[in-house]
């Protein structure tokens, strides 16, 4: 029995924010005083670190769980299942519904039970879950299906990521610029077609990175600050991404059976470019090898940071042939990886 991705789908908001959006942001450090250079420059520099153009935000009337099940809608039809015959709705998320311009997120009942609904799946044993694990709550939801379909508690599962980041940034803070919203789903099932997931890796590093990325005032001290915000710490992050994403996925790869060479794509979390450019490179030199061309598609570019809906978006527009010089082929060996909040970090490889 083999655990394969049958059917991908995406949602990808219509709104473009383009970085001149930012341009008349009052922009500000943590203790309120004013940032100390243009915006202009401000901007030029966020687009040469993080390769962000444009990002999307959802439209005011849309919520998380809309955005999940417009995705959903797209796997199942894509897989060609019928939704009664699935067994899990697993959908990762960070901040529940959020409605523009409130102060709080709706979360009761969960994401995964309103995409069920609007799904109109009657079946009661489709059993429909939310999970929090931070921007690899995608990858994390995966390999919950996958242990799910193992252990043959089911055969079908539906696995989502999706997010209104736009709807928890701080005006204030210039890391606002790298966050967007959207959604990406897969169906999951036990075939006996060749390949699927070969092997996982999945840990949580709490004891000094929990607060890495948290919830915290705006940076405008005039604001509430009982309201709070995504905010990060983004040079540890980045140290610990560097340390910890690329040992993940050289473990990963090698219980898997195949070698370096063997690996045809490397799908990441679309954090920030030279980021992942940077994780690629520490990965490669672990072998002591260059890095491939073309071996790590992105769409950070355009789309912006989305979270957990980074990566189920990415994988969509590569079998989909809407990324321009991407393709995958039959037996193609990919690894999937993610680092975010908790700090958690996970990776599986999977043949195509």
């Amino acid at each position: 029995m083999n655990i394969k991705i049958t059917g991908s789908g995406s949602y990808i908001p219509e709104i473009k924010i383009s970085n001149t959006h930012f341009s008349e942001h009052r922009f500000m450090n943590e203790d309120g005083s004013l940032f100390g250079y243009q915006n202009e420059v401000v901007i030029g520099k966020f687009k040469s670190i993080t390769g962000i153009e444009e990002r999307r935000y959802a439209e005011p009337h849309i919520m998380t769980s809309d955005m999940a099940y417009f995705a959903a809608k797209k796997a199942i039809e894509n897989s060609g299942v019928d939704p009664e015959t699935i067994d899990y709705i697993i959908l990762a998320h960070n901040f529940g519904d959020l409605k523009q311009n409130a102060i709080q997120s709706d979360a009761v009942p969960c994401l995964a039970s309103r995409v069920k609904h609007n799904l109109r799946i009657q079946n009661p044993k489709c059993v429909a879950f939310d999970i929090l694990f931070g921007c690899p709550g995608w990858i994390e939801g995966m390999l919950q299906a996958y242990a799910f379909i193992k252990a043959g508690m089911a055969k079908k599962c539906l696995v989502i990521g999706a997010e209104t980041l736009s709807r928890v940034v701080d005006a204030h803070d210039r890391d606002s610029m790298i966050y967007s919203d959207g959604a990406g789903a897969t169906v999951v099932e036990s075939t006996t077609d060749d390949g699927g997931i070969i092997t996982h890796e999945s840990a949580s590093y709490t004891y000094n990175e929990k607060d890495y990325l948290f919830f915290g005032s705006s940076y405008n001290k005039e604001l509430d600050p009982d309201v709070r915000y995504i905010k990060m710490h983004g040079r540890k992050i980045y140290e610990f991404a560097l340390n910890q994403v690329p040992n993940a996925m050289k473990s990963c790869l090698e219980k898997s059976g195949f070698g370096i060479n063997d690996v045809k794509k490397i799908l990441i979390h679309q954090a920030n470019e030279k980021m992942d450019e940077a994780i690629i490179h520490r990965f490669y030199k672990l072998y002591d090898k260059p890095v491939p061309k073309g071996i790590m598609p992105m769409s950070i570019t355009h789309l912006g940071n989305s979270s957990v809906a980074t990566i189920p978006t990415l994988y969509d527009l590569l079998t989909s042939g809407k990324i321009e010089n991407q393709e995958l082929h039959k037996g193609d060996v990919i690894i999937f990886a993610s680092v975010g909040a908790g700090m958690n970090i996970n990776a599986f490889v999977y043949k195509y």
